[in-house]
């Protein structure tokens, strides 16, 4: 624990940090993020910001990481209130509400996303990419559900209407009722 503060004040500035940087990242991209900018909103020297976290990038790490579990949580939620493919559409155009709202969640072939990835070690890499998969494919793998097509083509095919947030800033029609229209034509297809 920093030194200095309670356990309570640890809780409350680490969840703070992590929201300004959620924040900041959505608004100025990991470059332009900076640690000064960060302490300052939250009210801690830069001095103190290494007893929270090692680094610029093991905030943004665990920013990432705590975005993707919530979104998977909301996921979960709305599955076991609606278990059935109708819940799994449900699921999905929240989880694609959040990636509208989280560019960096989505933009991962941006040179920004790319030098804070570029940074992380190999083994953190590698847990971010494995954590989308193991969490897509447990959702798949409901008991209630049964799918029409091959698990790897289904999780394929999520992952592309994911995608389509790229694209947000093109489409005649607003992408969230396009996703929606397409989500719930494809789930008919995907799941018996």
């Amino acid at each position: 624990m920093p030194k200095g503060f309670s356990k309570e004040e640890k809780e409350t500035i680490t969840q703070k940090l992590l929201a300004e940087c959620k924040m900041s990242w959505q608004a100025y991209g990991y470059k332009k993020t900076n640690i000064d900018t960060l302490c300052q909103n939250v009210g801690i020297s830069k001095g103190a910001f290494y007893s929270f976290f090692d680094s610029k990038e093991s905030l943004f790490y665990q920013v990432i990481t705590q975005t993707q579990a919530q979104l998977y949580e909301l996921a979960e939620q709305h599955l076991s209130e609606n278990p059935s493919k109708y819940g799994v559409a449900k699921a999905l155009k929240e989880v694609f509400a959040e990636y509208c709202n989280s560019s960096f969640m989505y933009d991962t072939k941006s040179a920004d996303f790319q030098t804070f990835l570029n940074k992380l070690s190999k083994e953190q890499r590698s847990e971010l990419n494995d954590l989308g998969h193991a969490k897509a494919e447990f959702m798949l793998r409901k008991p209630f559900l049964k799918l029409k097509v091959d698990e790897n083509l289904a999780m394929s095919i999520l992952s592309a209407m994911l995608s389509i947030v790229s694209q947000k800033d093109n489409m005649l029609s607003n992408v969230a009722e396009v996703f929606s229209f397409m989500i719930d034509n494809l789930v008919e297809k995907i799941f018996e």
